[in-house]
């Protein structure tokens, strides 16, 4: 084989080990539902907000969505990008439920999600006590 061969093969396979496809990482997918315990129906014109939060930093959003329901549970999903993810942060999942622009049920305990290694949980909420004049 003439070195004029060899060098011909040698480029191809050099050619060819640059053509490696590098995939995106996977998203992180956070799933569950949220609900109450009390056997009482909704107002129509409710609304949830559901929330993955930084439970160590009070007010830091990290996503949230938020439409109209008719019955609990209401299941969630929110998938974010692997690369948004700090292994720093303990992530938590909260809710609360409104109605005519009042909060009637919300989250009162700590969800933590992602870095724990659960990326599934259930929610509960509880009735928001009024407090009277």
């Amino acid at each position: 084989m003439s070195i004029i061969q060899k060098s011909v093969i040698l480029m191809g396979v050099l050619l060819l080990s640059a053509c490696v496809t590098v995939k995106p990482p996977e998203p992180v997918v956070v799933n569950g539902a949220a609900g109450y315990l009390e056997d009482i129906n909704l107002p129509q014109g409710s609304s949830i907000v559901i929330a993955i939060i930084d439970l160590d930093k009070k007010g830091t959003i990290i996503a949230q969505k938020t439409f109209n329901i008719a019955r609990v549970p209401v299941p969630f999903k929110f998938t974010l990008p692997a690369d948004s993810i700090d292994s720093s942060i303990n992530y938590g999942v909260v809710a609360m439920i409104l109605y005519q622009n009042q909060v009637i049920f919300q989250t009162y305990d700590q969800y933590p999600v992602i870095n724990n290694g659960k990326n599934t949980t259930e929610v509960i909420m509880k009735p928001v006590m009024v407090k009277r004049r």
